[in-house]
C-alpha cells in the first residue's frame, strides 16, 4: 500500500495528514499544543486513536495500542553515517529503519525482510514522505506510526 505523509502547513502543533495514492485523507495525526515532550495520536478520519505516541527521552518514543504497549522506538546515537531506529515490539519481530545521512529515504525490515520504504520528497513547501508498505505487512499502522516519529525526530518537529 502507498501514502503520503504531508505536515500541515497552518496548524498549531505537530499535525500531519495522511493520504493514499489517488490523494484521498486516508488517516490523520494530532499533537497535544501544550505538552512536555511529543504527544502524538493516529487517527483514521473518524477520529478513533490507532496508535498514541509518547516521548519518553530524548531519543525514546513508546507506542501505545487500547492503553497497552504496543513497543518503542529507539534512535541509535551512535550510527554516524546514516540514521538508524529500533522498533521494539512485544511478540512479533522487532523493526529497524535505515536512512541516508540526508534523510532523503529510509528502508523498514522485519528481521531480513524488506517491509517498506520512506521517500523524503524535496522542494516541497511542506515536508512530504512517499511510503510504499509491503502487501504482506500486517500491522500498516505501526510503519506509519514509525514514519511520524522519523520526521519528528529528525526534522525537530518537537512541543518543547
Amino acid at each position: 500500500m502507498q501514502y503520503v505523509l504531508k505536515q500541515k502547513l497552518a496548524s498549531l502543533g505537530i499535525n500531519f495528514t495522511i493520504k493514499d495514492v489517488k490523494g484521498q485523507d486516508a488517516f490523520q495525526v494530532k499533537g497535544d499544543l501544550f505538552s512536555i515532550g511529543d504527544k502524538l495520536s493516529v487517527q483514521d478520519l473518524e477520529g478513533n486513536e490507532l496508535v498514541y505516541i509518547e516521548q519518553q527521552s530524548l531519543n525514546r518514543y513508546e507506542l501505545w495500542r487500547d492503553g497497552k504497549s504496543a513497543g518503542s522506538v529507539s534512535r541509535d546515537l551512535f550510527s554516524f553515517r546514516r540514521h538508524r531506529f529500533l522498533v521494539d515490539t512485544s511478540g512479533a519481530s522487532d523493526l529497524e529503519a535505515i536512512g541516508d545521512i540526508i534523510n532523503f529515504e529510509y528502508i523498514v525490515k522485519r528481521g531480513d525482510r524488506k517491509i517498506a520504504t520512506f521517500t523524503r520528497q524535496w522542494f516541497r513547501l511542506s515536508d512530504t514522505y512517499f511510503i510504499d508498505i509491503d502487501e504482506n505487512e500486517t500491522d500498516e499502522t505501526l510503519v506509519l506510526a514509525l514514519a511520524v516519529v522519523i520526521e519528528v525526530v529528525c526534522h525537530g518537529r518537537h512541543n518543547w
